[in-house]
């Protein structure tokens, strides 16, 4: 009988969300293993991901892999070269086009779940999440038993993240370290001003922390702006992967140096530059915020 319910149970589901005719369900040209391995490449912290460490997250076979990295290579979906850390190893990084796609795939994902359970009561909306909740942890064998660690993902800002930088900086600065809505005013004019890239971290799916990075008036230089935490998302390795994502990016697209000015008292951030490499080249004693404060300069060559 359990088989029986199970296969009736996956039929059900796979046609509700439409797995076996993805690209029509969700009107976009990519199938349902396309599309994971889309996802995988543009949520990936660093930039992109090995092809044997995507094979063995998703599952896939290594030869349909390889065809479908050739068919994204081709339309301009991602870029492949030998592994920095192992040039036996392909590295996959996703091209601005193919981030846009998986942007898209990911818009569209949640608006069809978001329209299939729109018509539930509140009540059954629970019960339905706790259902999914009971599955996952009973079919996922012994690593369930555990308790699931936190899950950190990085990902592109999307509609009101922008926002938030501005008032979680605003609010964690003031409350950490006093400084007033002078410091506030500069972070809104940082994120009007553009960027190349910004990244907005998550914590078990709510919004952790973030990083800018900039282009710089020198040329050849890039600079790594609004590194934040949010102090309850603290200890997870967060700071670092945002530091890691934005030093590759800059890499990625031919920068020469990154550069970054911080403060003395931000000792936690100051620990993690230090880590990814990044080197003190100048202080300057300033007024800045309401409060006395020694700036720093950092720099990165690339």
């Amino acid at each position: 009988m359990t088989v029986q319910e199970i296969r009736a149970f996956n039929r059900f589901y796979t046609n509700l969300i439409g797995a076996l005719d993805y690209s029509r369900h969700l009107h976009t040209p990519y199938t349902l293993t396309e599309a994971r391995v889309l996802y995988e490449l543009a949520h990936a912290a660093g930039g992109g991901l090995d092809a044997a460490d995507l094979r063995t997250a998703l599952s896939v076979d290594a030869g349909q892999l390889s065809r479908m990295l050739a068919a994204f290579e081709e339309r301009g979906l991602v870029t492949r070269a030998p592994s920095p850390r192992d040039a036996r190893r392909q590295r996959v990084e996703p091209t601005p086009d193919g981030r846009e796609a998986a942007r898209l795939l990911e818009d569209r994902s949640r608006e069809a779940v978001a329209s299939m359970v729109s018509g539930l009561a509140p009540e059954d909306q629970a019960r339905l999440t706790q259902a999914m909740r009971t599955v996952r942890d009973v079919l996922g064998g012994a690593a369930a038993q555990a308790p699931p660690g936190p899950r950190v993902r990085l990902r592109e800002p999307r509609p009101g993240d922008l926002g938030w930088v501005v008032q979680r900086n605003a609010e964690v600065y003031a409350e950490e370290y006093g400084w007033n809505a002078e410091y506030e005013t500069l972070v809104a004019r940082i994120v009007a001003g553009g960027h190349e890239r910004a990244w907005i971290a998550e914590l078990d799916g709510e919004r952790a922390g973030c990083v800018f990075c900039v282009r710089d008036d020198a040329p050849g230089t890039a600079r790594l702006r609004l590194l934040l935490v949010d102090p309850a998302a603290r200890g997870h390795g967060i700071g670092r992967r945002l530091v890691e994502a934005c030093v590759a990016h800059a890499r990625a697209v031919g920068h020469r140096e990154l550069v970054l000015w911080t403060n003395d008292v931000l000792v936690s951030a100051r620990r993690i530059y230090e880590a990814a490499g990044f080197e003190l080249v100048g202080e300057k004693p300033h007024r800045s915020f309401g409060r006395d404060l020694v700036g720093q300069d950092w720099r990165l060559v690339l």
